[in-house]
């Protein structure tokens, strides 16, 4: 009897093992300038998740876990939790960090020097593109040199021909300004005033008063609106500085309209990375709805999603948790070649994959077939502020 106890507990070992979940790091700004975001954010990541585990599972029906960490939009603190995800939570993989900042240093100290698979749902900077990655590391949005050039050229489209500009000294802001006004100029577009801030200062009444000099038509504010946004737009208006605001996707936050008002915003503009009309942004939206109580219009939630259905396919496609192969299956998922994957079809993405069939994700903010760089194409799209709302009038390409 007692050997027959022991012959069973040995066979029971293996099954034990394999049931043990599956962990994707997540690695979001739960705190810090994009705080206001993340909520909704959280939730195209936990549908993903759901989906998938209602769905068969992952691996052979192990259920996929997110460990969420905290990068606090903060370098230092990105490396931090990057460090905890992978070397006490042994995540498989890594969805974020969303700010370019902690993006850029956790990658560099971090998910490269340990091997981890890394796809980044939010961070635009163009210094990724270039970065000596060994193939680790992916983004689901296009790089700010693209959203840059698409904003310098609709601020002249728009018919403003003088501006002034400010951006925050941040890895995100410098990029982005860096792109707006290379074309911003090369089109015949005049800078009136060029600053850099600093975050999180409670006065920059003495910079707006610089830049208010040489009868700018505007002020293009490239900055994280819950950093030093919010407060520039409001010292402006209170000081008769500017009126009329032009900002990136960092700018368009609920928190902007809640704390200045629609009715102030209204001769102001955004730009954002978006998504055309397809059936997969279709059937995300019709799946978001049901399970969150958020609109389907907040940032960053379809890109989210996709980098989790991605990094599981991925998975699913390695046959295993070995981080080595999940990376060289990352572009394997989303080739053209294969049978298209759409969001809320991980059960049939399992039954190709179990057939050596090849698939090809076509995700809720696009196709994402990533380049050498681990880079994707993408749209802009061109936001107002109508009423206490965001509307997007435009996609740009």
């Amino acid at each position: 009897m007692k050997l027959m106890m022991v012959v069973l507990a040995v066979a029971l070992i293996p099954a034990a093992a394999s049931a043990q979940p599956v962990k994707i790091g997540a690695l979001f700004g739960v705190t810090g300038p994009i705080a206001n975001f993340i909520p909704p954010i959280i939730d195209g990541a936990n549908l993903a998740v759901k989906e998938i585990n209602d769905n068969g599972g992952i691996l052979g029906g192990r259920k996929l876990e997110l460990v969420i960490g905290d990068s606090g939009c903060s370098p230092q603190a990105g490396v931090d939790a990057a460090t905890k995800l992978v070397n006490v939570n042994n995540v498989v993989g890594i969805v974020g960090p969303m700010c370019s900042g902690p993006t850029i240093a956790a990658a560099s100290s971090v998910m490269i020097p340990t091997g981890v698979p890394t796809i980044s749902p939010t961070a635009t900077s163009p210094d990724l593109t270039g970065l000596e990655d060994k193939d680790y590391i992916f983004r689901v949005i296009p790089s700010d040199n693209f959203q840059g050039k698409v904003m310098g050229k609709l601020v002249l489209d728009q018919g403003l021909k003088r501006v002034a500009l400010t951006y925050a000294n941040n890895d995100y802001a410098v990029g982005l300004a860096t792109a707006f006004r290379n074309t911003y100029t090369a089109l015949g577009g005049t800078i009136t005033a060029d600053q850099v801030h600093e975050e999180k200062k409670s006065s920059y009444r003495s910079e707006l008063a610089t830049l208010s000099r040489g009868n700018p038509e505007a002020l293009v504010l490239i900055a994280y609106a819950g950093s030093s946004g919010i407060t520039i737009v409001k010292q402006s208006l209170e000081n008769g500085f500017f009126e009329r605001f032009i900002g990136p996707d960092g700018m368009r936050d609920d928190l902007l309209i809640e704390q200045i008002g629609g009715e102030y915003l209204g001769k102001s503009f955004f730009t954002t990375p978006s998504s055309v009309a397809s059936s997969a942004k279709e059937k995300f939206e019709k799946n978001f709805a049901a399970f969150s109580e958020h609109g389907v219009d907040k940032m960053f939630i379809k890109e989210t999603y996709d980098a989790i259905m991605v990094m599981a396919l991925a998975i699913e496609q390695a046959g295993s948790t070995d981080r080595r192969l999940v990376r060289k299956m990352i572009r394997a998922v989303a080739t053209a070649d294969g049978e298209v994957i759409e969001p809320g079809e991980w059960a049939k993405a399992k039954r190709l994959i179990a057939a050596h069939q090849a698939i090809n994700y076509n995700g809720a903010a696009g196709e994402h077939e990533f380049d050498g760089n681990g880079d994707v194409a993408g749209v802009i799209g061109h936001y107002i502020v109508e009423g206490n709302k965001y509307k997007e009038i435009d996609i740009l390409k």
